[in-house]
């Protein structure tokens, strides 16, 4: 009886490797189209577009070069800020009563120190805000220097 269980059992044993043993194959994958759709937007997020096309907006800041009530002196510094670095966007915002002009998209509060210590001798009055940037402008300004 004990030889009966022994060999019995050594059977199964070989029958179980020879059904699982694997000589050599091919794997088909299926997957859902969605998948790539999802991996193409990803890498889209990672580069700041969104799915749609326009450029995203994250957290960052903005140096401010002007602020007050006058309506032809925020679009003077504007200029004149423009004519000194043609290469940064200028954000004007009116306020009742007041105008700002902010420019520059910087990820970094230390990127945007830095510029606003470049700005000192040509603007008198100077701030930094936190708001939302385009990070693509962002990049490109802070590759270039």
């Amino acid at each position: 009886m004990k030889i009966k269980t022994i060999l019995s059992a050594f059977a199964m044993l070989c029958c179980s490797y020879l059904a699982f043993g694997q000589t050599g194959g091919k794997v088909t994958v299926i997957k859902d189209p969605l998948i790539d759709s999802l991996i193409a937007r990803r890498i889209a997020l990672n580069k700041g577009v969104s799915g749609n096309g326009s450029a995203l907006v994250i957290n960052g800041y903005r140096v401010q070069i002007f602020f007050g009530s006058d309506r032809r002196e925020a679009y003077a510094q504007q200029a004149k800020f423009k004519s000194l670095y043609p290469e940064l966007d200028t954000y004007l915002s009116y306020n009742t009563p007041n105008y700002r002009v902010k420019v520059g998209d910087f990820r970094t509060k230390a990127q945007a120190q830095s510029f606003l210590n470049e700005l000192k001798e040509s603007f008198p009055t100077l701030f930094i805000f936190s708001e939302k940037i385009n990070p693509l402008k962002a990049d490109k300004f802070n590759a270039d220097r």
